[in-house]
This record gives structure tokens, sequence and C-alpha cells, in this order.
């Protein structure tokens, strides 16, 4: 007889019969029940029955039976699934990680860094990004794309390691999932009392009021999560009055519904069908995984042969393992898989069946650890190597361009010249036989504040620089040109296209300037002439000798 550990457990334990078709079987579980119904049906059948035709496939022969029992499965209509509620250390984890990324997610945008400044900001109609005390234009796209790099390096190092942890504890849709199934309990009661009430009729008083409280709720947590999304993108406090004055802009309105509605979608009603066929991360996942990473597992040796018991019986006098076969650990996956099947695509990793089995051992005055995170070759007895080749490399690239950008950043200066040469006239003569060029200097304030730039020149003895203003205001975020002119002695000219450095500096803060190289042109003295056709000459005399 297997133990009861509370008082809902023995009320379902009663209602088996009833309740047997509404236990959700997983994929594997299905293909096994289709492959048994097709090979009773074939021994059945005639000994002189024409045998049906088979494939081969690189070498083995698929009966097509088999592939029969793959489509059933795959494509057999959906059962819902009723998570049980769990408490543990990974049950807590769970919680707290939940709370972390979505306190974040829904604060963050309400918080200002500065006056009237938010401090996190995807300013799309102004071209730029606030983060915290940084502003980051188009031009500093390189940062974006080593914050890609490094998120993705971090994926594969996390995977490699402990599996699908991102998926079972950070994913977006295992968050709102987790928060959507709060909600539903707390209106519809626990699994028992959620499995009786799907089973009323949509007529009934009671399942009619508290379905609608239950999808009315969701809706509001939905759309403060869709208006919270366009908060990152239109300053939150501007889109709060448009909301409560009714005058929101159309692209505000699509993208506010349009989140809700995927938010309510996904995590209300798709919820594992999300995982199990819509995320690409669990179809490469395997790319990632080795022998040595930490994954959620079933250990056979210990659980086989499964069976009910009565505490304290003799497990080798019975031939049974330490699994009392109480279907828990099914009962509490989100996805609604058996983990004692074996690794699957539908395991996210949350290890809500290691919590509630880690219970069941307790009450049995079993070991914990029946179903556990480890490795292939942890449980085979081999030794575990956390640092290997995989591991290393991912390491090594997370370090290096981490610390790239942080030097980067940190070094960033918040000033940008662009530097135009004069089209329309490569250069003059002036009266004074100066040679000038005409240039106009594009200056990009990319701080904060506004400040006030003063310009200088080098690179040709006696270079003068002649601004149309002495010093340039601009304002954060904006580009101010400015034309000037340069002026040369001819006689400190020896080549037709000579560098020279712009510099701009702000004249009310230190340290704030950068510099930008041009080309100025001009005629060559005639000595320089001869003597650069002299050498040509030369040249010319030494390549026909050798001829």
């Amino acid at each position: 007889m297997k133990p009861h550990t509370d008082e809902p457990e023995r009320e379902e334990k009663n209602k088996s019969g009833e309740n047997e078709k509404q236990r959700i079987p997983s994929l594997a579980e299905s293909q096994e029940e289709v492959a048994r119904r097709v090979a009773e049906k074939k021994a059945r059948q005639p000994a002189t029955e024409p045998r049906r035709q088979t494939s081969s496939v690189q070498g083995r022969v698929i009966p097509i039976a088999e592939a029969d029992a793959v489509s059933e499965g795959l494509y057999a209509k959906r059962q819902r699934i009723f998570p049980r509620e769990v408490h543990g250390y990974f049950a807590t984890m769970r919680v707290a990680m939940a709370g972390l990324t979505l306190g974040i997610y829904y604060f963050l945008p309400w918080f200002n860094w500065g006056e009237g400044r938010q401090a996190f900001l995807i300013d799309l109609p102004n071209r730029k990004f606030n983060l915290f005390a940084w502003t980051f234009w188009p031009q500093d796209l390189f940062f974006l794309t080593a914050i890609l790099v490094i998120s993705a390096l971090s994926l594969f190092l996390f995977t490699a390691i402990a599996g699908r942890v991102w998926c079972g504890f950070t994913c977006p849709q295992t968050v709102w999932t987790e928060v959507f199934l709060w909600i539903e309990r707390q209106i519809e009661g626990d699994r028992p009392k959620q499995m009786k009430l799907a089973q009323l009729p949509w007529n009934h008083r009671e399942k009619l009021l508290k379905k609608t409280t239950k999808h009315f709720v969701w809706v509001l947590f939905a759309a403060w999560t869709g208006f919270t999304f366009v908060g990152y993108v239109t300053p939150i406090r501007e889109l709060s009055f448009s909301v409560a004055h009714l005058a929101l802009g159309p692209w505000e309105t699509f993208w506010i519904l349009f989140y809700s509605g995927t938010t309510y979608g996904n995590a209300g009603w798709l919820r594992e069908q999300v995982c199990l066929y819509m995320c690409p991360y669990a179809r490469f996942q395997g790319a990632m995984f080795d022998r040595n990473t930490l994954i959620i597992s079933y250990d056979k040796a210990r659980g086989e042969q499964r069976g009910a018991r009565k505490r304290g019986a003799d497990l080798k006098l019975a031939g049974l393992g330490d699994c009392i076969d109480c279907t828990l650990c099914v009962q509490v996956c989100p996805t609604g898989i058996d983990i004692r099947n074996g690794l699957q695509v539908g395991c996210i990793a949350c290890a809500a069946c290691v919590d509630v089995c880690d219970s069941v051992m307790g009450k049995m005055g079993y070991p914990k650890g029946l179903i556990r995170y480890t490795s292939e070759n942890a449980l085979e007895g081999k030794p575990v190597k956390m640092l290997r080749p995989r591991v290393l490399i991912y390491t090594g690239l997370l370090t290096a361009i981490g610390a790239a950008l942080v030097i980067a950043v940190l070094l960033r200066v918040p000033l940008k010249l662009d530097v135009i040469h004069d089209r329309n006239a490569l250069y003059r003569e002036t009266f004074d036989e100066k040679i000038e060029n005409a240039y106009t200097l594009r200056v990009m304030n990319m701080d904060n504040e506004a400040h006030r730039y003063t310009l200088s020149a080098h690179g040709i003895e006696g270079l003068q620089l002649h601004p149309d203003h002495a010093d340039i205001a601009v304002a954060a975020g904006e580009v101010v040109e400015a034309p000037v002119s340069l002026l040369a002695d001819p006689h400190h000219l020896s080549q037709r296209s000579t560098p020279v450095y712009f510099r701009v500096q702000a004249s009310d803060e230190n340290g704030l300037a950068t510099e930008q190289t041009a080309r100025f042109l001009g005629p060559v003295e005639r000595e320089h002439e001869e003597e650069h056709d002299g050498k040509h000459e030369k040249n010319h005399e030494r390549k026909h000798d050798k001829d």
C-alpha cells in the first residue's frame, strides 16, 4: 500500500480511477501506448495477411507501425496540465528569482538618474539610449554588439555547466507562467480543486464566477506588463499621463495591446506548448551538453523496481527500489513529463520534481536525491570534470570581451568630431600668398549636459585656424556644424596632401576633448617638385640598366 503524505493526496488516490484520464501522459508514454495498440492489432491479424511495407533510413529498417506511433504521439490532442504546488529549496529559489527579475522589469522604468532623466530608456525618436549615468548613440553600436555577444556566451557557459538552468529560473516564459499559476491557485484552489472545477459544466455558477475572476486578473496583469514594456521606449511618466487622459498615439496603443496579448496568451493559455514546440533553445541545447553537464536525472539503479510498500518495509525482500511510484514528480511538472523516462525536450530544469521527491523520500525514511541535479558520468560512477575545454573556452572569451567592454566604456569620451573638406575648391591662394583650405566641422555632444567647445589645429608649421566663432555651444545630444578655414605657408608644404589634426576641447570641463585627422591640400614648391622629379628619373634609369 502506498503511503499518503497529506489529505488531498488521499482523496486523489481514492479517485484515481475517475481522474486517470486527466493525468497528462508524456510524449514517450503516448508513443509507447500507440505502439502497444498497433502491436496488439498486428498480433490479432491472420498470418496470411501481407506484411506492411517498411522503409530503410541509414541502414536501419523502421517499421511503419513505429513511425505511426511517433506521428500519433506528436499530433495527439493536448490535454490540460494541472501542476501541483510544491515547496522546497529549488521552489524557494525559483520564487526569489521570479521576484528579482519581475521587480527589475516593473520598477526600473520609474527610476530616474538625475532630474527628469529616465535611468533606462531606449529613446528611438531621439536615437539615444539612457543607461544610468551613460547615454549611448547610434555611433556606439559597438557596445550593443559586445553586450549581445556576452549574453550569448553566458547562455552557452551556463548551459554547458548546469543545463537548462536559464529555462527553469529566469526565462520570461517560465517567470510569467509561475505568476499566472499563482493567480490561478489563489482563485480556483489547489490541483484537486482545479481538476474538479474543470469537470463542472460551464453553466455552473461557481465555475463561471471563478473563471471570469481569474481571466480578469490575468488581463489586468498582462496589461500592466504591456504598459511597462512600452515604458522602456516612451518615457513612462509621459506614457502614464497619456493613458490617464486617453491620448495614446497609434504606436503606443499597438505595442501595449500586442505585448499584453502575448503575455496573456503565452503564460495563461499556451504555457508548456511554448517550451515544447515554439522555443528553439530546447532544440539545440543538446549541442551544448556533454556527459559532465549537470541535468535533472532519475537514478534508475536506485529507484527500480517501482512499487507501493508500507513504511519500513524490507525493500530487498520485496524486490523493490526506492521509488514508491507516487507519480508526484509528474504532477508537479509544469510541462507534464515523467522525468523517470530520462532526459526529454520538455524538461526545463525547474527542479520541481527534485523538491517533491526529496519530501517523499524524507517521509519514507529514505536518503534524498533519487531525483537530483547530476551528470551522466556521475550516475555511472565515473569522475566528473568541471574544467573541460568548452567551459574554459567560454570562460576565457567572456572574460576577454567583458574586460574590453568595461575598459571601452570607462575610456569612452562623450564627444564626437567629423571633419568634411570643402568639395567646391580643393584649396585657394590668398592675397598674402598663403594656401587656404575650407572645412566644415560637425561637433556632436554625446554627454547629458550642454558644453562650450574651443577649436584648435596642428600638423603643419605655422598653421593658422580661422573659425567663424571663437567657441561653439552645443546642447546635450545635439550636433552643431562649424565652418572653419586653415591657412598655411606654401614653403612648409612638402607634399600635395598633408595630414592635419583638428582638436575640440570643452572649455567648461577638463578632460572632455577629442581629435580628428583631416588632409590639407595645396601646391608643392618648385624645388620640391624638381627634387621629386630627379629622384623619379634616377629610379627609372636604374630600372632600365637592370633590364
